[in-house]
């Protein structure tokens, strides 16, 4: 695919949009407080109603929401590479499945919601990595990537159905957990944010290393080695990177689908299949999709809302099916 827009205007031109949906989540929401009274309060001009719902409801969500469509973009784009094949989903690796069974049994065992660590959702996560490395035997240079998405895919749907299994036998568990698996940024401890920065910051250093690896790699294995690059540590590298970000963000919001499916394809479209150019774009949109999401969420079912990963799966399912209906997925 070519480079269809100046990368530096599209940086920009998403920058901005960021910075418009980030806005509109501060200033609409479900309540009493008006759009208006919102805008007051985050000039310093607002009621003590306005500022708690702006700084204390509203803006951590939205920041929350940044984080974990950043974490999910980059994890998509680095999975859709990885995995030569534009619907590969973060997901089919395990990680999701991992970090809300991990999470579920933790419940189960006697921890309570306010004391369940971050630290157990990862570790779920990479222990799902983990299994799906060992099944699809990525270590060795001449396995097809298909077989990763096979295998992440398998043990999705067997963790899946061991969590709804667990949640049937422990009610308690069921009420403290249900909100939480459907996928949310509301509600959420900001000095989470905190527990997951040395993880966050792991990830992007080795993004860093890997980016011209996993470019090379994504022409083919025979070209990748040519280069002098090693696929297998390539590849082991990139896994551990989507299991560390996907696993922070089940961990800060839940599970929520399809966000790290569309993001990379909605950056292909934009700026090319060298994941050199859409992946900066990915840590844009990310947050954009999610952002938006949420704040569509409160007001769709106002003075209620959806829950967010709900939303992301009734406004991507139909979007990849038309997609995939028209064959203009495109080539990596």
């Amino acid at each position: 695919m070519p480079n269809r827009y100046p990368l530096p205007l599209l940086l920009l031109c998403s920058g901005l949009l960021l910075l418009l949906v980030s806005l509109a989540s501060l200033l609409f929401g479900a309540g009493s407080i008006s759009p208006w009274q919102a805008f007051q309060a985050l000039l310093g001009n607002g009621t003590d109603e306005a500022y708690f719902v702006l700084f204390e409801l509203r803006g951590p969500r939205t920041l929350v929401g940044f984080v974990t469509g950043l974490a999910l973009g980059c994890a998509g784009a680095l999975m859709q590479t990885l995995a030569r094949n534009p619907l590969a989903e973060p997901g089919l690796l395990g990680v999701s499945a991992g970090s809300a069974f991990a999470v579920t049994l933790a419940l189960l065992l006697g921890a309570s919601s306010a004391g369940l660590s971050v630290y157990v959702a990862q570790a779920g996560a990479l222990a799902g990595c983990l299994i799906v490395l060992s099944t699809a035997r990525l270590n060795s240079m001449n396995n097809d990537p298909i077989r990763l998405v096979l295998a992440g895919a398998t043990l999705s749907s067997l963790l899946l159905a061991l969590t709804s299994l667990l949640l049937m036998f422990d009610q308690r568990t069921a009420d403290e957990i249900r909100f939480w698996i459907t996928g949310s940024v509301a509600g959420r401890d900001i000095a989470i944010l905190w527990q997951l920065l040395p993880s966050l910051l792991i990830a992007a250093v080795l993004t860093l290393f890997i980016i011209r690896p996993l470019a090379a790699l994504a022409l083919g294995e025979k070209m990748a080695t040519n280069l002098g690059h090693k696929p297998g540590r390539v590849r082991l590298i990139a896994v551990l990177i989507v299991a560390l970000l996907v696993g922070a963000a089940t961990a800060l919001a839940g599970p929520i689908m399809f966000v790290g499916l569309v993001v990379p394809f909605i950056a292909r479209a934009l700026a090319g299949a060298d994941i050199r150019r859409y992946l900066g774009l990915c840590l844009f949109i990310g947050p954009i999709i999610l952002i938006s999401a949420d704040t569509l969420s409160r007001l769709l079912v106002s003075p209620a809302e959806l829950p967010l990963g709900v939303l992301t799966a009734i406004i991507g399912a139909p979007v990849l099916l038309s997609v995939v209906r028209a064959n203009r997925l495109p080539k990596l």
